[in-house]
């Protein structure tokens, strides 16, 4: 399974980029999954549906199936917070899985990070930071791309391995 992480600070363009890559690497006849990471509580069910009711009675795990798709929601109950490494098992079979957020795995990695920043970039601190999406010309040593240069960050992606991780 490839894996490509997009990381940033909050607010840097993380999901919009991923969004346009998965859109680019789909339209390529590639087959795509994701897994977005969030920091605050999420809840893609609503109080008052069946599905919540059964969650809310104690289901650890719910599926709610239709036509168009299936989704599964899993109670942790108090148990940790499941790795990337959990959670890409956990995925159907694909070409690539685009990762968002997971800045401290250890995953090949875009960092998404804008000049008006008042942040440190992430590449400084990640040596899986392997290339930047940016507004201006970084210190970054790997490949440096413009924020909407998605069909060129995808073929970065889809170049060799090898070629992906030498650095100019």
């Amino acid at each position: 399974m490839n894996v490509i992480g997009i990381v940033g600070w909050k607010n840097s363009g993380k999901t919009t980029l991923a969004s346009a890559l998965i859109r680019e690497l789909s339209s390529r006849g590639l087959t795509v999954n994701s897994i977005k990471h969030a920091h605050h509580m999420v809840d893609v069910d609503q109080p008052g549906t069946d599905s919540y009711k059964h969650r809310d009675a104690g289901a650890r795990e719910v599926i709610l199936a239709g036509g168009q798709r299936f989704a599964i929601m899993h109670e942790l109950r108090g148990a940790k917070e499941p790795t990337l490494d959990e959670l890409l098992a956990r995925l159907g079979p694909c070409d690539w899985v685009v990762v968002e957020g997971f800045k401290t795995h250890a995953h090949p990695k875009i960092e998404v990070h804008r000049q008006a920043s008042s942040r440190s970039p992430l590449y400084r601190e990640d040596a899986n930071i392997i290339a930047v999406a940016t507004d201006y010309a970084p210190d970054f040593a790997g490949p440096c791309f413009e924020l909407n240069d998605v069909s060129g960050i995808v073929d970065f992606i889809l170049s060799p391995r090898e070629s992906r991780t030498e650095k100019p």
